[in-house]
């Protein structure tokens, strides 16, 4: 099975967190294809900046657990239209969810996360509550 890890699931990954139990099961099974968004490493990076931690690591984590899926002009441009679509009913949709959704369905994988814009989505499996 292939699965797009989304930040919130690296974040709770990272801390070691009830959630990051689940997605260290998902993570470290074998028989899983990972990706990662070159978009998600920026959330990353942000989120560990902020809190003072070395970012570098967590990079580097990511980047032998998964393969880093880059962002091209056809990507982006699809990412833009799904975005304006999904807006129109969610206010709060960020543009990184909808890149995550487009690279998920140009890998035909699941998306892990705990966003609960993700929450009713298929192809989703959800940490959360």
């Amino acid at each position: 099975m292939k699965v797009i890890v989304d930040s919130y699931a690296w974040i709770e990954y990272f801390e070691g967190s009830k959630k990051g139990l689940l997605v260290k099961k998902i993570i470290e099974n074998e028989n899983k294809d990972l990706f990662c968004s070159a978009l998600t490493i920026s959330e990353i990076v942000s989120k560990s900046e902020r809190a003072g931690k070395d970012s570098d690591q967590y990079v580097e984590a990511i980047q032998s657990l998964s393969r880093v899926l880059k962002i091209d002009e056809d990507v982006a441009r699809e990412a833009g239209k799904k975005h304006a679509v999904i807006r129109k009913k969610v206010k709060n949709f960020g543009l990184a969810d909808a890149f995550i959704l487009v690279q998920g369905e140009k890998e035909k994988a699941k998306i892990l996360s705990g966003d609960q814009h993700f929450k009713k989505m298929k192809n989703t499996i959800f940490i959360g509550d």
